[in-house]
């Protein structure tokens, strides 16, 4: 950093130290991006899926329990979700082209809409189910054998759920987060089933299988409503979160220069968005007018490299102005 000070100037100082730390923390997390990739996770989850089907759909079969139909019910909107997400998560690793120059990584939002559509849909077919079941209850059959195909259907859910949040916080992806929340859902219902189950067969009151599923369907019908929130806010350039927020006025803090009270680099109109993987910044860059534009590029381009290299997937957008320049930053005029 003493070379550094004395060989180049202090821009290109403070844009190697910010990169250097986020080279150090990325390379941290490598093995883990490497091997949970989002589309290998969503692969996964088409696999455990179907294995969870069968296990339900045996545990319904053999109890006769509504309970446990509406977790295969669940289960099926998994799978449905999963290869959708996975073909989402596909179009969304394309690389920009001549019709989207700014990439496909939307994409993803499309998967976790749809997903919290299903899920909304299985929460009304529970509650149909459960409704025709609490008019005219049944007794369960062969309870512990249900039981036991259920909570080990929820096993893997809850493994595969916890990996997949894992994964989408490194890969900042939605399809991801969508599906691990869904297959969240999946397990609180099991568990939910399981509790009601375990009651009738221990009080012998029939209602209680049909008033659990109910249960279990009102939970996921407001997963469902969140998810499609979320995918809303992100088709509609959401702003990026707080804390990267934060590290971007940080970053560009360490580049403003003030003398005697004066600004000599300013920043101002920072407008920020984010699409599936990809973070976006827009800003204006305040410098003396007297500067040449050989060092006003470089210095800029000093400002974009640290910005980028301390938000992973941010794609920096600097405007330069004079000092004693302010531009018009948007009019309702312009729409008309």
């Amino acid at each position: 950093m003493v070379l550094c000070n004395i060989i180049l100037s202090p821009f290109r100082c403070a844009s190697e130290a910010v990169a250097d730390n986020a080279a150090m923390s990325a390379s941290a997390s490598l093995p883990l991006q490497a091997f949970m990739t989002p589309r290998r996770l969503l692969q996964a989850s088409v696999a455990v899926a179907l294995i969870t089907i069968a296990l339900k759909t045996a545990a319904w079969l053999v109890t006769g329990s509504v309970g446990l139909l509406s977790d295969a019910m669940e289960s099926l909107v998994n799978l449905a979700s999963a290869v959708f997400g996975l073909v989402m998560v596909t179009i969304a690793a394309r690389p920009a082209d001549a019709d989207h120059p700014y990439g496909h990584h939307k994409a993803e939002y499309f998967s976790s809409g749809f997903e919290g559509v299903l899920i909304i849909a299985a929460a009304l077919g529970i509650f149909w189910a459960a409704a025709l079941r609490l008019w005219n209850p049944q007794p369960l059959e062969q309870v512990g054998w249900g039981l036991a195909l259920s909570v080990a259907s929820s096993a893997l859910n809850g493994l595969l759920a916890w990996t997949m949040f894992r994964a989408a916080r490194v890969h900042r992806s939605i399809a991801l987060e969508a599906d691990a929340r869904h297959l969240t859902t999946d397990v609180w219902t099991s568990a939910g089933v399981v509790v009601g189950i375990a009651l009738v067969h221990l009080t012998g009151w029939l209602w209680l299988d049909p008033v659990v599923a109910m249960g279990v369907a009102a939970n996921i019908l407001k997963e469902g409503f969140h998810l499609i929130w979320r995918s809303s806010q992100g088709l509609m350039d959401e702003a990026v979160e707080p804390e990267v927020q934060a590290t971007i006025e940080q970053t560009l803090a360490g580049f403003a220069v003030q003398r005697q009270g004066v600004d000599i680099v300013r920043f101002d109109h920072v407008v920020t968005r984010r699409a599936g993987q990809r973070r976006f910044v827009d800003l204006h860059m305040h410098m003396p007018a007297g500067w040449s534009l050989g060092r006003a590029a470089a210095v800029r381009a000093d400002v974009e490299q640290a910005l980028m290299s301390a938000v992973p997937g941010l794609r920096a957008s600097i405007q330069l102005l004079p000092s004693d320049v302010e531009a018009r930053f948007f009019d309702e005029n312009d729409l008309k």
